[in-house]
């Protein structure tokens, strides 16, 4: 929990807002731009038939109306994470990343 508090606090200060969403429900009205983030996978490490260490990922999506928007770049720089898609819907760009955190 607390690694995930502080991904929620870099993600803010990224975007320069508190329109960073954890899993929200689809009844809540996001603001743009917004980073919409949520779990995706956990990957274990196993060594004498035990797990040693754990990494969690994150799907995390960049939505903005603007095509050209600097917080993509900013998240692509963020270690141990890659782009995935582009998309556009509803007039909003979509960029979505896997981060490992």
């Amino acid at each position: 929990m607390a690694d995930r508090l502080s991904l929620q606090l870099m993600f803010e200060e990224i975007l320069g807002s508190r329109n960073v969403y954890f899993q929200p429900p689809p009844s809540l009205q996001m603001r743009y731009p917004a980073i919409r983030y949520s779990r995706n996978r956990i990957e274990n490490r196993h060594a004498e038939n035990a797990v040693y260490s754990q990494s969690i990922s994150y799907s995390v999506t960049v939505i903005d109306p603007n095509p050209e928007s600097d917080i993509v770049m900013k998240i692509s720089r963020l270690p141990k994470c890659s782009h995935d898609r582009h998309y556009t819907a509803d007039g909003l760009n979509h960029d979505v990343f896997t981060l490992f955190h």
